[in-house]
């Protein structure tokens, strides 16, 4: 799966906005970890507190980025791998994701067999308005399939998310659905998973420290669950 959080510096691609990477002249490295109370994507809990590392290479609107989620609670917690390749153009931004959770298929990484993989990959396109951005991602091979049928479900998330500032601080508010039964997001047919309204700040440890910290409250109308999430940024 992927991602509640990233960092702060990734908090937008978490609620699903393009990254506004730009066409840089120059390879841009970045490397970080979040932790985080608990661990919940596109409206879904996944685990309780985890470490989420993420590191990311840039240059000239592509970006490859590897990110991972490894629970602190339980040895039955998520553990989880992603790979994203993108490319941003102006507010455009298209990408594709390989998400491997272990044990979603099967325990070994390099298992790509229909029915055995922890592999799910999933379409990316987005566009960001400024004021708002749009986008849509689609499940196109892997672990997604239709049990009764034995096909690829094709599972489809949509998210508008629009920023704001108050109080002096930046928010985010986003909203997620579903349109069609999916299997992967355990829906019937169009449902609304998420609601997430998120914002950060940078807590003032001494004169030349400051750590970042964020939090949300998530409702999944779905499944008429609420969660509220704190975590920082090292």
């Amino acid at each position: 799966m992927k991602r509640f959080f990233s960092g702060a510096a990734l908090m937008a691609a978490m609620f699903m906005m393009p990254i506004m990477a730009g066409a840089q002249d120059k390879v841009e490295v970045s490397v970080g970890a979040d932790l985080v109370s608990n661990y919940v994507w596109r409206g879904m809990k996944l685990g309780d507190a985890a470490i989420q590392p993420c590191m990311s290479v840039s240059y000239k609107g592509f970006s490859f980025e590897a990110w991972g989620s490894y629970g602190l609670t339980s040895s039955d917690d998520t553990k989880e791998v992603d790979l994203t390749l993108s490319y941003t153009t102006g507010g455009l931004t298209v990408a594709v994701t390989d998400y491997f959770v272990e044990g979603a298929g099967s325990p070994k990484y390099f298992m790509y067999e229909t029915h055995k993989t922890g592999h799910t990959f999933e379409a990316n396109v987005g566009y960001d308005f400024d004021i708002f951005s749009v986008n849509a991602y689609v499940n196109f091979a892997g672990n997604d399939f239709k049990a009764d049928e034995d096909k690829n479900a094709y599972s489809t998330y949509v998210e508008l998310a629009a920023p704001f500032r108050l109080g002096g601080l930046d928010w985010s508010a986003s909203v997620g659905v579903v349109p069609m039964e999916s299997p992967y997001y355990e829906t019937d047919g169009f449902a609304v998973t998420n609601v997430t309204l998120q914002t950060e700040k940078e807590l003032k440890i001494s004169n030349t420290l400051s750590l970042p910290v964020f939090g949300a409250v998530t409702a999944n109308l779905c499944t008429e669950n609420v969660y509220l999430t704190f975590g920082v940024t090292f």
